[in-house]
């Protein structure tokens, strides 16, 4: 008997393949047309002002441009080598100084913590510039806002580069310098004892630093000082042209028609110092130049200046915030002005 085999049925299965990765989703095709970028920017810039140099050179031969011209450079430069001390030390603080030495350094109590902070404003030796980064660094590490408001308002009129500055632009009435430090840390500590009673942490914004995680002490120290001077250097130049737009279409004879009235020569003196912003070191030989003006008068122009003017308003709205600025400055204003009369009356 013959055995016969079936063949085998074919299998169905097939072998397997490999997985083909995702391809990549193919790139967009850029759209046709110019694209605006800062080299562009910088070349259209450059050839509109080769174009225009004969307009923009007849423009600022006008007497009044050079007027604003001169007071534009005259602030930025004799702001700008203090605003940069003032970034150093605000970077070193923020760097190298650890965060407990301030509150070992000063008081428990906030309330004796504003004057001995105000005291404190008297070894720096700088002009207001220099002070507001340095007190956006103090409330970064721990210090009670009213301590470095006192600080502050005090260091760009108590130092001694500015004492002795008043004292050579006064030499016949010494009593000025007594004058300009006793009203000028009276305002300070008055003002940072309101910020202690009436002041609230919402309105005060302080920028937000980047950690430097993972950064030496060094680049940390570079890092801070770029981000401070990019951030202050572009409000100071704000408020520096604000000066010299004003310091330009204000006419002179308002001043001879103001020193007539005692009350209306400390409010003008007052208004002048907000509006020119002059440096805290130079401030006192301009109002010794103001001969037709009294002693009060000339007073109130050194206290409020180096605590509120159009630059310090900027940098303290670039550091801590509008809301800040907007209470910070009239408030100050008043206060400077009334601690300017009072110290006037007992001691010139």
């Amino acid at each position: 008997m013959a055995i016969t085999t079936e063949p085998a049925a074919p299998t169905t299965e097939t072998p397997p393949t490999a997985e083909t990765p995702p391809q990549p989703p193919a790139p967009v095709p850029s759209k046709d047309g110019w694209q605006l970028s800062s080299p562009l920017v910088l070349t259209m810039v450059m050839l509109v002002a080769v174009l225009a140099q004969g307009p923009v050179r007849q423009a600022l031969s006008a007497p009044v441009m050079q007027s604003w011209m001169t007071v534009f450079v005259a602030v930025v430069v004799q702001a700008l080598p203090f605003l940069v001390l003032g970034v150093l030390l605000s970077a070193a603080i923020a760097v190298f100084v650890p965060a407990t030495w301030f509150t070992r350094a000063l008081p428990n109590n906030p309330v004796l913590a504003v004057p001995v902070a105000g005291m404190a404003g008297a070894i720096l030796p700088g002009c207001e510039c220099a002070s507001v980064p340095v007190a956006g660094a103090l409330v970064r590490r721990g210090v009670t806002p009213a301590a470095a408001i006192a600080f502050l308002l005090s260091a760009p009129a108590i130092n001694p580069i500015v004492l002795t500055a008043t004292a050579v632009a006064f030499p016949r009435n010494p009593e000025m310098v007594l004058a300009r430090f006793v009203g000028s840390l009276l305002v300070a500590c008055v003002m940072g004892w309101l910020w202690q009673r009436l002041g609230r942490t919402d309105w005060l914004k302080l920028p937000a630093h980047e950690p430097h995680a993972g950064e030496t002490k060094g680049a940390a120290f570079w890092g801070s000082v770029r981000h401070d001077v990019m951030q202050a250097g572009g409000f100071l130049v704000l408020g520096a042209m604000s000066a010299a737009t004003l310091k330009a279409v204000a006419p002179a004879s308002w001043l001879r028609t103001a020193a007539d009235n005692p009350v209306v020569a400390i409010l003008a003196l007052s208004i002048l110092a907000v509006l020119l912003s002059i440096c805290s070191e130079a401030d006192a030989f301009v109002a010794a130049s103001l001969t037709q003006f009294s002693l009060t008068a000339k007073l109130a122009f050194l206290v409020v200046g180096p605590m509120i003017d159009l630059k310090l308003f900027a940098m303290q709205a670039g550091t801590f915030g509008r809301g800040f600025a907007l209470r910070f400055a009239p408030a100050t204003f008043v206060l400077a002005i009334a601690g300017a009369v009072v110290t006037g009356a007992v001691l010139l």
